[in-house]
């Protein structure tokens, strides 16, 4: 399983070492927690198949820890080959993957949402939604954006955390070599 949490370590705010996120992995059970960059990535086994009651019960580990509360989003290995798979450039040339970025949804936004986030003008940006994910590439970089892909959430009604396609890459390595090992 892969959790990824939404908004800790940036810009001094919402502080989780990584040792420290993997020690609460431990102790909430979650077996052979392995972290990936400080952004909140961590990969674990679990027999926990009820995954809104494993997300609210990381959220409160880390709240009672750490004193504030991330969104938690999940995702199986296989669940990150079928966003992979559904990658909308991949097929494309000059595509950088430090500027795709994929926004992992806590669930699918209603219609009314994706029809919004669809008709939303974006250029130069270029932005899908497919199901539970949301992507969106940066031509000149997410810094130089215009667009206002943190609110992303907002609009679509659900709670999101953005990974780069690297990240994400990464992250499906790590989930596939713990399967393997299993």
């Amino acid at each position: 399983m892969v959790a990824m949490l939404r908004g800790v370590n940036v810009g001094g705010r919402n502080r989780i070492g990584m040792a420290e996120l993997r020690s609460l992995c431990a102790e909430l059970k979650l077996r052979d927690a392995q972290t990936y960059v400080q952004s909140g990535n961590v990969v674990f086994r679990t027999e926990e198949r009820d995954r809104a009651a494993l997300a609210k019960r990381l959220e409160s580990a880390i709240e009672k820890k750490c004193g504030f509360r991330p969104s938690v989003i999940l995702r199986t290995a296989a669940e990150l080959k079928r966003v992979i798979a559904r990658n909308p450039v991949a097929k494309r040339r000059g595509v950088e993957p430090a500027k795709l970025l994929c926004t992992f949804l806590s669930g699918e936004p209603d219609a009314e949402a994706r029809e919004k986030i669809r008709g939303m003008k974006t250029d130069p940006e270029e932005m899908w939604i497919d199901g539970s994910e949301l992507y969106i590439y940066f031509p000149n970089g997410a810094g130089k954006s215009k667009l206002a892909w943190s609110k992303m959430g907002e609009i679509l009604g659900v709670a999101g955390t953005g990974r780069n396609w690297n990240s994400v890459l990464k992250l499906l390595e790590m989930a596939e070599a713990m399967e393997a090992r299993e």
